[in-house]
């Protein structure tokens, strides 16, 4: 038998293996000379043409061995990124994304290039779109590119209330735009196979937007609808950050009543000393609380809770 003349699953297996070899290859050599010789930053759109048009060609139509190459990238970029940020958590959150563009400049494009090589790559939107969002410097601080990301995935999947869930989330969490985000859940709870809570959620957006309560209905949804271990994670970290909101509004208001009797409480030991606490509160991840010179408590940046959200207003506690 001639085999040359077929080729069969071997020559399959042999082509993907030497597309993998070159992708990998170019990515190895590619990472170097940015360490080596660091090139000016790049724009959005140089990155698009040069990667999402070229790779297309260069991977001979493996798309998603390719896509799955830049997510672990992406992933690889965002993680260095954070640790290389870690030492800025202090830092107020920047006005415009002027600091997170110099510090994730290149996130959504090389999100942007994965979901363009594989448009059904369900995780690189969900996971892309809450790394776009975080605040700076946990993360790029740029909801609006998340809600972009998400969008291009619903342009491919308009069946994905996930995705309509998630762009709500980020109108609501990150936007604090509670009517965009009502809309959202909404829209999501007329899909056919949507949770019934999604129009429950869209109801209480709207009435109580920006309220605890609210808020921990939504965390709570997220946990348990998430098909992914890692959203389910990070909703569960979410609903202590909520927590640990409420222990603060306790503290405080025992530090109120300790002031308006005469008691200083400029430090924990003066008011350990004074009886006011037991001890030096610990926050849900057992850190200590820290206080300010005019008696406001803080959560520590040691703690793995840090940083809160922000709050739009003042919320009412979650009972």
């Amino acid at each position: 038998m001639n085999t040359s003349a077929q080729p069969g699953a071997a020559g399959v297996v042999g082509a993907a293996a030497i597309v993998l070899l070159l992708i990998a290859s170019a990515a190895g050599v590619q990472a170097y000379r940015e360490v080596r010789y660091p090139s000016p930053p790049a724009t959005a759109g140089s990155l698009y043409l040069t990667s999402g048009t070229a790779i297309r060609r260069l991977t001979l139509g493996y798309h998603a061995l390719a896509a799955d190459l830049y997510w672990v990238r992406a992933i690889q970029y965002y993680g260095s990124t954070k640790l290389r940020l870690a030492g800025q958590q202090g830092r107020p959150a920047p006005a415009g994304g002027a600091d997170a563009q110099q510090g994730y400049p290149l996130l959504y494009p090389m999100l942007d290039l994965t979901t363009t090589l594989d448009p059904r790559f369900n995780i690189a939107y969900r996971f892309g779109a809450i790394f776009l969002a975080e605040p700076f410097p946990g993360g790029a601080g740029q909801p609006d590119l998340a809600i972009a990301l998400l969008e291009k995935g619903l342009r491919h999947r308009p069946d994905k209330w996930e995705y309509m869930q998630d762009i709500g989330f980020v109108h609501y969490w990150w936007r604090h735009d509670y009517t965009a985000a009502a809309e959202w859940f909404k829209r999501g709870s007329a899909v056919p196979g949507a949770p019934w809570w999604l129009k429950s959620l869209a109801a209480t957006t709207l009435s109580e937007g920006g309220d605890r309560r609210s808020s921990r209905l939504m965390w709570e949804s997220i946990r348990e609808s998430a098909e992914i271990e890692w959203l389910k994670s990070d909703a569960e970290r979410r609903l202590t950050q909520l927590r640990a909101l409420d222990q603060i509004d306790e503290i405080q208001a025992y530090l109120k009543q300790a002031t308006e009797r005469g008691f200083a409480v400029a430090d924990w030991n003066a008011v350990v000393r004074a009886g006011v606490l037991p001890g030096i509160p610990l926050d849900p991840a057992q850190v200590p609380y820290e206080l300010d010179a005019e008696g406001r408590v803080q959560l520590s940046p040691r703690s793995p809770l840090f940083p809160l959200p922000i709050e739009p207003k003042r919320l009412k506690p979650m009972s």
